[in-house]
């Protein structure tokens, strides 16, 4: 199933409708193949302008409305994202290289996302709290930020765009969303003929498909009262920078090099099960994903080999012509780096176990062992299908292995003793950790987030995400005005 050529979106911008982009036209290309699939126009700082003036415009009568008009526009969205699920899925596999169950998690990850959103109008919106001043009233309360603007990455667009967009639209802000090029499609420009379908009135949501510039004009833009970034952490530096300048609320959720802990009593099955999800999943272009294996020594060597094991059953290839495990890298630059850095390791005196051997955009499951901290195999956020070994003695000496990197998105434990486990977690520099699981893990009525350079310990999800796209305002009330001493 494909659009046509005269898809709605062909060389269009959603700005508040369908408008040419001032930026450049730039090719929709499948990863696996190279096939265009269609042209994309691309917005510039003049219609980064124009979206956020119609968006400050458009936000005031948006809040107003009664909450429960706004849930059921998303409510209504939900409903539209599930049924046009074949459509989404088909680009989300040919255009972002995913395999078709990948696919399709996203998207019902998506609609869960969506009916979750719809909810929120509809809580408690502040507190009462004392005074000390006879007759007054305290009331604290949560007011929309405005604008917001959304800066969403390639991996995962639907989940990882609509996770802010839902709810800062739920809460009465209006939106600007900036996908990527490589996945502006699914990621955003499908997304708009659904929310114009839902019934979202006219200037509360734009997407503007973009580069790096534009990308800047939006973070830079003074009607843009906040920006919600998901993407590596050299850009997040540069985004929290500016938006520090400006004063400008920002959520930054950026990279990791995330690791797993095996220690010498785990159940070895069971943990390569879960690092071979963890590591490979979608090629390895998860910001959670298992990029060191830190394994006790007496279990090293039976670790690494059930997880050579895994490695060397799946299947590379692409995902549109038949049943693959792992579909291509997102483009050359991606596939020459994990080549390099895979190469660079086994130089320095990394053992390859398992896969090591690409095919353009392709790679494959690959495994390390006598992988040490100075290699780049371990240092660098590789976001490839590569699971890098290394060993340890003590739990003390794993916790600081952990914890020597700047990253701290998801680790994750395996032992048979849990207490263990969790003593060894609460000494782990990281925003999220499982124990006796990986670290790909995503429930949306949980707060999900990192710490050092894998955010700025902002939060998605549940009861996060009133704090994030939401400002308290504190309103205090006298029945009648009173005399002070002057």
């Amino acid at each position: 199933m494909t659009d046509t050529p005269a898809a709605r979106w062909e060389q269009r911008i959603f700005l508040g409708d369908w408008q040419p982009g001032r930026g450049d036209s730039v090719a929709v290309t499948e990863p696996a193949t190279g096939q265009c699939l269609g042209r994309l126009a691309t917005a510039n700082a003049d219609d980064v302008d124009a979206a956020a003036r119609l968006a400050s415009e458009a936000q005031p009568a948006w809040a107003a409305l009664p909450f429960d008009r706004r849930a059921a526009i998303l409510r209504e969205f939900a409903h539209l994202l599930q049924a046009d699920a074949e459509r989404i899925n088909h680009w989300n596999v040919r255009e972002c290289g995913s395999i078709p169950a990948k696919a399709e998690w996203e998207l019902n990850a998506s609609v869960e996302q969506a009916h979750m959103a719809a909810a929120m109008p509809m809580q408690a919106v502040g507190e009462i709290f004392p005074s000390s001043m006879p007759g007054r009233r305290n009331y604290w309360q949560r007011v929309p930020i405005g604008v917001v603007g959304v800066i969403a990455p390639w991996n995962f667009p639907i989940l990882l765009g609509l996770r802010s967009v839902l709810p800062a639209l739920a809460l009465g802000n209006a939106v600007i969303l900036k996908p990527d090029v490589q996945s502006a499609v699914c990621g955003g420009l499908l997304l708009a003929e659904l929310f114009e379908a839902a019934g979202l009135p006219r200037g509360v949501l734009h997407v503007l498909p973009g580069g790096p510039a534009t990308g800047e004009a939006l973070v830079r833009h003074p009607a843009v009262k906040m920006i919600s970034f998901t993407g590596s952490t050299a850009v997040g530096r540069q985004i929290g920078e500016t938006c520090g300048r400006m004063l400008k609320k920002v959520s930054l959720e950026l990279g990791g090099n995330n690791a797993m802990v095996i220690l010498d009593d785990a159940d070895l099955e069971s943990a390569a099960s879960c690092a071979a999800w963890g590591a490979f999943l979608h090629q390895g272009q998860i910001c959670m994903q298992a990029g060191r294996h830190l394994v006790h020594r007496k279990v090293a060597g039976r670790y690494a080999e059930l997880l050579a094991a895994r490695a060397a059953r799946l299947v590379v290839g692409d995902p549109a012509a038949g049943p693959v495990h792992l579909g291509p890298l997102i483009n050359d630059r991606q596939a020459d780096k994990v080549a390099e850095v895979v190469a660079r390791s086994v130089a320095q005196g990394a053992r390859l176990l398992a896969g090591g051997q690409r095919d353009g955009r392709f790679y494959p499951a690959t495994v390390l062992a006598d992988v040490t901290p100075a290699m780049p195999a371990w240092t660098e956020e590789i976001f490839g299908p590569v699971a890098p070994i290394t060993v340890f003695d003590s739990d003390d000496e794993a916790v600081a292995l952990v914890n020597g990197s700047d990253y701290g998105l998801a680790a994750a434990v395996h032992s048979a003793s849990v207490p263990r486990a969790l003593a060894l977690a609460s000494r782990l520099k990281a925003g999220m950790v499982h124990i006796n699981d990986q670290t790909v893990n995503n429930e949306f009525q949980v707060p999900f987030g990192g710490m050092g350079a894998s955010g700025n310990g902002s939060r998605f999800g549940g009861p996060a995400s009133f704090e994030a796209f939401s400002q308290t305002q504190w309103v205090s009330v006298m029945d009648s005005g009173i005399q002070y001493p002057f």
